[in-house]
């Protein structure tokens, strides 16, 4: 086994005969290029609207919600696509979340929530699982487009100058802790806080 293991090692060690070392890193690099842009390419690809409803199971359920939302339709024209609530704008965490989402892909080919009915049964858990992640990254998808330092309190209900002033203001809670329901039909809170 240690002769093996020598012997491989040589080989390792060893210049390639045939190739330079130049030619080596420049192709390295090159294809170091072509991986990260394809990469990225898949990423942002998988970050589109189109990409999101492709599948009924959202095009049916909460795509159909999000369309008579003030983030699908309102009268500045700006319109939030399922990836800017969903996907944080950050490299790393954006990975870190499309890691976590891979396992939602096994409940599409599983079937979990293929059906109405389905999706139905599972909408709390569902909305649970999106609640936990912005209340723990401090609703940092909100915080992309809506940014505290930018409210018009004048514009403002009293109700939400109260809490954004005071609540909001001193971090003890966050967007998500009001604003469940505000891109999606909420599912039965009966036992919820």
């Amino acid at each position: 086994m240690k002769r093996l293991l020598k012997r491989y090692w040589d080989i390792l060690r060893r210049p390639s005969v045939h190739l330079s070392f130049g030619f080596l890193t420049i192709g390295a690099f090159v294809m170091g290029i072509l991986f990260w842009g394809g990469f990225n390419t898949i990423m942002e690809a998988t970050n589109t609207e189109k990409f999101c409803t492709g599948c009924h199971e959202m095009r049916d359920n909460v795509f159909v919600e999000l369309q008579n939302t003030i983030h699908y339709s309102n009268r500045s024209g700006v319109r939030a696509v399922c990836s800017d609530c969903h996907v944080p704008h950050n490299w790393t965490d954006k990975m870190a979340r499309k890691m976590a989402a891979s396992k939602e892909v096994w409940g599409k080919i599983f079937g979990t929530i293929d059906t109405r009915e389905k999706f139905e049964a599972h909408r709390l858990q569902l909305a649970n699982n999106e609640w936990k992640r912005l209340k723990a990254n401090n609703s940092l998808e909100c915080r992309n487009c809506h940014q505290f330092e930018s409210m018009d309190f004048t514009k403002q209900s009293k109700r939400a100058v109260d809490a954004h002033s005071t609540q909001l203001a001193r971090g003890e809670k966050t967007c998500i802790d009001c604003h469940k329901g505000i891109a999606h039909t909420l599912p039965d809170m009966a036992g919820v806080r």
